[in-house]
């Protein structure tokens, strides 16, 4: 049983660096509107979203957009990078 949550709790553990670099790309494409990636980046870039879509697009179903002014927040990524990290301490602590 040990081994099971020492693999969940890396399994996380790789699942919220996903999404760190997820917010990362997301920063750059919103700052930076005429890049393109090319080589590499997008092989990289596809695997990043093709993991972090199918749970971030659930959240923003269930979890509305914050509006102040005229500024929306997205707070699934949020959300979804808080239950990872929760999950991972949990899994790791649980086995040691």
């Amino acid at each position: 049983m040990a081994l099971f949550f020492l693999i969940l709790g890396y399994a996380l553990f790789v699942f919220w660096l996903l999404l760190i670099a997820r917010v990362v790309v997301e920063f750059i494409r919103s700052f930076s509107r005429d890049w393109r990636p090319r080589g590499a980046t997008v092989v990289i870039l596809e695997i990043i979203m093709s993991v972090t879509d199918p749970p971030v697009k659930l959240l923003r179903r269930l979890i509305p957009q914050l509006t102040i002014g005229a500024v929306r927040f997205d707070l699934s990524i949020m959300v979804l990078l808080l239950l990872a990290f929760i999950g991972m301490t949990w899994a790791l602590d649980y086995h040691a």
